[in-house]
């Protein structure tokens, strides 16, 4: 991650401002304010702002006016029955607001989660700076033969450092052609140069894009439970993980429960619990006569470690 020296001034600049205030503050998240933690090779991601803590969940809960006096353990029992239970309004009355730094393919992955506000850097105002994403060779891999969305294989070497010329070549040519076409610097008096707007168009999918996300608690759970999953796309779930670090510091309890009860769990469908009573019974249930598909069999034998 390259940052320039405008952008550590800016950084240096929001870290040095102190305001006293009555809100809740969370220490742990205050240390982290502002600061870029890296992620893929050009891109990061850092905490710009945020509302409420682990006691605003439960005082959302207990409609209460203030803390009380109840203890810390019963604070987070309550936490963990509403995730248990998934009583999600108390979980929305937390927000945090994100600056990201991300190529443009995993953005507009990342956009269809549809429950935040989302600003994005524009190109049809700003020219768009020569950073690009270019996977490390562990990452490359051929596409899966049992998931049209997966990887299988990791490519040899060779096939391996073919892709990745072919990756910066047309990363650089593009932008080469989308700077060409702009004319930003006047070299070529003849020609004025083409509209941003439409200058950008040319330019490949891994290059970097940035953008303030902000989105409630229960919203950003559910963002979790997808991106951070072990079967999530490599170059998202790197930013999950980031962020599922960052809502451990915000929110520990809250954190806790949805680790418990929501990232680490998993789903059995009436049909799959009916099949697992069969079993704790003591019956050899077969695939045929189990009234699963294949699929959900294997999927069932997944979750079961077998």
């Amino acid at each position: 991650m390259n940052l320039t020296e405008t952008d550590h001034a800016e950084i240096d600049a929001a870290r040095a401002q102190v305001a006293s205030t009555r809100r809740a503050t969370v220490p742990a998240l205050e240390a982290m304010l502002f600061t870029a933690v890296p992620v893929l090779d050009h891109g990061f991601l850092r905490v710009i702002d945020y509302m409420g803590d682990d006691a605003a969940v439960v005082q959302a809960a207990r409609v209460s006016y203030g803390r009380g006096t109840r203890k810390v353990s019963e604070d987070e029992g309550l936490i963990r029955y509403l995730m248990r239970h998934r009583h999600s309004t108390p979980f929305e009355m937390c927000e945090i607001k994100f600056h990201v730094k991300l190529p443009i393919f995993v953005a507009r992955q990342w956009i269809r989660h549809r429950t935040a506000s989302v600003n994005e850097y524009s190109a049809r105002y700003s020219v768009m700076d020569r950073e690009f994403y270019i996977p490390a060779p562990e990452h490359l891999a051929t596409q899966s033969a049992s998931n049209r969305q997966g990887r299988g294989e990791i490519l040899d070497g060779r096939e391996a450092a073919d892709v990745l010329t072919l990756l910066r070549d047309d990363a650089d040519r593009n932008y080469a052609h989308y700077e060409f076409m702009l004319n930003e610097t006047g070299t070529d008096p003849a020609r004025h140069g083409l509209a941003r707007e439409l200058a950008r168009m040319n330019l490949t999918l891994n290059t970097y894009t940035q953008w303030y996300w902000k989105t409630n608690l229960h919203n950003l759970f559910h963002f979790l439970s997808l991106r951070a999953d072990p079967h999530a796309q490599y170059e998202i779930r790197v930013y999950a993980e980031a962020m599922l670090s960052m809502t451990r510091a915000w929110v520990p309890a809250s954190c806790r429960a949805f680790e418990e009860y929501r990232l680490g769990a998993a789903i059995f469908s009436a049909t799959m619990l009916a099949v697992l009573r069969r079993m704790l019974d003591g019956e050899a249930v077969e695939p045929a006569s189990s009234g699963l598909s294949k699929r959900e069999w294997t999927e069932m034998m997944a979750m079961l470690g077998r």
